[in-house]
C-alpha cells in the first residue's frame, strides 16, 4: 500500500483521483499480480508531475540519492522494505558493502549516503562505504555539516568479488548511476549479488527505452481501470545524432518536436485544455537534471543562444549530449509558500516508502525545477484522528499521496519490464 501523506493538493479531487481513489482493491491487485511475474527494481525514485487534467511521471531514477530528504518518520518504513528486499534476493546476508558517487565534496548527496547507511543499518546489517573514486587511495574520514561522519574506503578487487580490508561482503549496494560508463573493477563479479544490476546504469541504460516500457505499462492499467492512456503517460519520441554546438541533426530533431505537439495539441483538443502545449528536450541518458530544455514550437530549436547550446552538449560527468527525449511537458498545479511544486516518489523493492516535495521559487509550472536553487520539503504522515470543533472524530480524509504512490509504482515497473529487456543474460528465443 502507500502511506497517507500530506500533500499540497487542497482543492477539490480531480476525476482522474477520484477514479483511482475509488479503484483502490483493483490497483492493489492489479499490482499485486503484476510483482508475481515481474522483479521490481532494487530501489527508485520517480519525479511526478500534477497538471490537474493528467497526472504523469517525468523522470525515473534506479540509483536515487536524496534519501536524506525523507522525514525521519519514513524511516521504519524504509527499513521493513529494505528488510523484505535483502531476504529475497540473500536470505543470510550478514555484510553490504555501499558504493556511492565519486563527489565526494558535495554534503547533501554524502547526506544520503549517511541515511542509505542507517536504514540498512537498522535492517540488520554491518554496512561500510567502497569507494571506487581513483582519488580515494586511503581510508578516508568525512565530517559532515550536521555532525555526522562517514568513512570512506577505497574497495578491494579480487578475481570475483569486491570487498574492503577486513570485510567481505555478500551483497553490494550501488548508490552511483555509472554516467560515465561501468569500470572494469565492478564487471565480471560471480559471487556476489550487485544491486541495482550494471544494465541499470546510464553507461546502457536510455530514458526513451523507459518510456516506451511505461506506455505499454500505462496502456494495459489504462484498460483495467477504464480510462484514457493518456492522462496517466506523457507523449514522447526520440531523435538520434543530435548536436547543438555543430548545428547537427537539428532539422531531425524539429520534426520530432513537431510532430509530439501535433499528438499534445490534439489531446488538448479532445480534452478542452486551452493551455499552450509545450516539449521537455532532454538527455536520453543521465541525470541532476542535466541537458534540458522547454520549447512551445519547434522553429524556436533554428535560433537558441550560445549559453543554452552549451548547457544541451555537456551533461554528468563530461559526457557529451547527442540522445534526446523529447517528452509532453506536464505543467504542475502545485505550489507551497508561493514556490513551484513537483512530489517524488520513493521505493524500495515493491513499497512505497514515502516521499518529498521538490520546489523552486524562481521557475514557472511549465519549467524544470530540477535546477541550481531548488529546495526540499519532506513530506508529513496525516494526523490519524483529526477532531472538529465539538471534540467528535471527522471523516478519515482520503489519502490524496495515493495516486502519486500508483503512479510512482507504475514507473517502478516499467523499469522492471526495461531491465528484463536490456538484461545481458537474459535466454533469447
Amino acid at each position: 500500500m502507500v502511506p497517507h501523506l500530506v500533500t499540497a493538493l487542497t482543492g477539490p479531487i480531480s476525476e482522474l483521483e477520484q477514479r483511482i481513489l475509488e479503484s483502490v482493491p483493483a490497483v492493489e491487485r492489479w499490482f499485486r499480480l503484476e510483482w508475481m511475474e515481474h522483479t521490481p527494481p532494487f530501489y527508485s525514485s520517480v519525479d511526478v508531475r500534477n497538471a490537474g487534467y493528467k497526472v504523469a511521471p517525468v523522470d525515473t531514477n534506479l540509483f536515487p540519492g536524496g534519501w536524506n530528504n525523507l522525514s525521519p518518520e519514513m524511516l521504519p518504513l524504509a527499513v521493513q522494505a529494505a528488510m523484505a528486499a535483502i531476504e529475497k534476493i540473500c536470505p543470510e546476508a550478514r555484510n553490504l558493502l555501499l558504493i556511492p558517487e565519486n563527489h565526494t565534496r558535495n554534503n547533501f548527496y554524502l547526506a544520503n549516503v549517511v541515511q542509505l547507511r542507517r536504514i540498512f543499518q537498522a535492517a540488520g546489517l554491518n554496512v561500510r562505504i567502497g569507494s571506487i573514486n581513483p582519488e580515494i587511495t586511503e581510508d578516508t574520514l568525512v565530517r559532515l555539516p550536521g555532525g555526522e561522519e562517514l568513512l570512506l574506503e577505497p574497495v578491494i578487487r579480487s578475481k570475483y568479488r569486491l570487498g574492503l580490508k577486513n570485510f567481505d561482503p555478500c551483497t553490494i549496494l550501488l548508490n552511483n548511476d555509472l554516467s560515465a560508463g561501468t569500470p572494469g573493477i565492478l564487471e565480471d563479479i560471480h559471487e556476489q549479488f550487485l544491486l541495482p544490476p550494471l544494465h541499470a546504469g546510464w553507461s546502457v541504460r536510455r530514458k526513451s527505452h523507459h518510456f516506451k516500457a511505461y506506455e505499454e505499462v500505462a496502456k494495459r492499467f489504462g484498460k483495467m481501470l477504464g480510462i484514457d492512456p493518456w492522462l496517466i503517460n506523457p507523449v514522447f519520441g526520440h531523435a538520434g545524432n543530435v548536436s547543438f554546438a555543430q548545428g547537427q541533426g537539428i532539422e531531425a530533431l524539429q520534426e520530432t518536436v513537431h510532430t509530439v505537439l501535433g499528438k499534445i495539441r490534439r489531446k488538448y483538443k479532445e480534452y478542452g485544455i486551452a493551455e499552450k502545449p509545450f516539449v521537455a528536450i532532454k538527455a536520453d541518458n543521465g541525470t541532476y537534471g542535466m541537458g534540458v530544455m522547454m520549447v512551445q514550437d519547434a522553429a524556436e530549436l533554428a535560433s537558441i543562444n550560445r549559453r543554452t547550446k552549451n548547457k544541451m552538449s555537456v551533461i554528468k560527468d563530461g559526457q557529451q549530449l547527442s540522445d534526446l527525449l523529447i517528452q509532453e511537458g506536464v505543467p504542475t498545479i502545485e505550489t507551497i509558500q508561493g514556490a513551484t511544486a513537483e512530489p517524488v516518489v520513493y521505493m524500495m523493492d515493491r513499497y512505497v516508502v514515502g516521499g518529498f516535495y521538490r520546489t523552486h521559487a524562481s521557475k514557472g509550472a511549465d519549467e524544470n525545477l530540477n535546477a541550481p536553487g531548488a529546495t526540499f520539503l519532506p513530506l508529513a504522515f496525516e494526523p490519524e484522528h483529526i477532531l472538529d470543533a465539538q471534540g467528535h472524530p471527522t471523516e478519515p480524509l482520503p489519502n490524496r499521496f495515493y495516486m502519486y504512490g500508483v503512479i510512482g509504482r507504475l514507473a517502478m515497473l516499467a523499469a522492471s519490464y526495461e531491465l528484463e529487456q536490456t538484461n545481458p543474460e537474459a535466454e533469447v528465443y
